[in-house]
C-alpha cells in the first residue's frame, strides 16, 4: 500500500498580489479588535459558503476569497457605525481550504496544504521532482466544485483537465506553469516503454520519453553479441487499440550501411535480437547442461 503524506508549506510569500493567500472554507481565523476585547474572536471557522459572523453585526461577513488585510478592513468598515477608526487584525490560525495532491511518477507522492499561491513547478520540486519512470506530460485534474475565488477567465474554471509538456514545466515556461487551485490533483503518467531482449549484452526496458530508433535502443542495451544474426532482428509490435501483434523483420546491416531507414520504435515494441543458428544451438546446449554440472560434488585430484 502506498502511503500519502500530508505536508504543509511554510514559505515566505513571493511579493505581489497574486501570491497572497486568500481565505477559504474551513480555514480557522483569529480576529483581534484593538481595545475592544468584547468584539475579538478566536478560532472562527469559515463556513462552506465563505461567510463568518461577528458580534453586533447583524448580517454575515464574506471572508472567502479575501486576504487577511482585506477582511480586517471589511470588518472595520462594518463596525464604523459603532466605532470610528477601529483597528482590526485578522490572522489565519489553521489552513484547511487549499489542499492539493501530486501522484504518479514523482519521487515523493504527497498532499499539500498551501499557505499561499503556488505554481506547478514549485510544487513539483517539493515532490522531489519526476521519477526516472516519468513520461513526457504532466496533467492537472481540477476539482469539480472548483474554488470560489477563481475568475471566469481562469483556464481551470472552465475545463476539468489540463495537460502540459513536462519539459516546458521544468523550464519554467509561464504558459506551462500555472497557479494551482484548491482541490487540484497533479498526475505524472509513467512513460511508455519498449523492450530489448535476446542476444544483447544487457537486455533492457527503455522508457520512451523521446523518439527512439531501433539502433539506439540496441546501443542502450549494450550492443550486439558477436554471434548475432544481424539480418533478422525481430520487432514485435501490437496494433494500436487491438490485441493483434505483428512481426517486423529488420536487416540491421542494411541500416548500418545506410541502405535502409532506421526504424522508429512505438510504445510497447519488443526488439528480439536472435543469435545465429549454430551458435544459438550451442548456447542452448551449454545453458541446459551447465546447471546440472553445477550440482555435482567437487573432488580433489592429487
Amino acid at each position: 500500500m502506498k502511503i500519502i503524506i500530508v505536508l504543509v508549506l511554510f514559505l515566505v510569500p513571493v511579493q505581489g498580489q497574486d501570491d497572497r493567500y486568500r481565505i477559504g472554507p474551513g480555514d480557522v481565523l483569529d480576529i483581534r479588535v484593538y481595545n475592544r476585547p468584547q468584539l475579538s474572536r478566536e478560532a472562527v471557522r469559515v463556513e462552506g459558503s465563505g461567510m463568518i459572523r461577528m458580534p453586533l453585526i447583524e448580517t454575515e461577513i464574506q471572508a472567502g476569497c479575501l486576504t487577511e488585510g482585506e477582511l480586517a478592513k471589511e470588518i472595520s468598515t462594518r463596525y464604523a457605525k459603532y466605532y470610528k477608526n477601529l483597528q482590526v487584525d485578522v490572522f489565519i490560525k489553521e489552513y484547511h481550504s487549499r489542499q492539493v495532491a501530486i501522484i504518479g511518477a514523482v519521487n515523493e507522492q504527497s498532499r499539500f496544504e498551501l499557505q499561499r499561491r503556488v505554481r506547478l513547478l514549485e510544487l513539483l520540486t517539493y515532490a522531489k521532482g519526476p521519477s526516472p519512470r516519468a513520461g513526457q506530460t504532466i496533467n492537472i485534474v481540477h476539482s469539480t466544485t472548483g474554488s470560489p475565488c477563481k475568475k471566469d477567465n481562469d483556464t481551470a474554471a472552465s475545463v476539468p483537465f489540463t495537460s502540459y509538456k513536462l519539459s516546458d514545466v521544468l523550464q519554467g515556461d509561464p504558459k506551462s506553469n500555472p497557479y494551482l487551485e484548491a482541490g487540484d490533483i497533479i498526475t505524472l503518467p509513467e512513460a511508455d516503454q519498449v523492450y530489448v531482449v535476446g542476444n544483447v549484452f544487457s537486455p533492457i526496458t527503455i522508457a520512451l520519453k523521446e523518439p527512439i530508433t531501433l539502433t539506439r535502443a540496441i546501443a542502450m542495451a549494450g550492443g550486439l553479441r558477436q554471434d548475432t544474426s544481424k539480418d533478422k532482428i525481430r520487432v514485435i509490435r501490437q496494433e494500436p487499440g487491438t490485441t493483434i501483434r505483428k512481426e517486423i523483420i529488420v536487416d540491421l546491416s542494411a541500416i548500418e550501411k545506410k541502405r535502409s531507414e532506421d526504424l522508429s520504435l512505438l510504445p510497447n515494441d519488443i526488439i528480439d535480437v536472435p543469435a545465429s543458428a549454430g551458435k544459438s544451438f550451442l548456447r542452448s546446449l551449454v545453458q541446459g547442461v551447465a546447471p546440472g554440472v553445477g550440482q555435482l560434488p567437487v573432488r580433489v585430484v592429487p
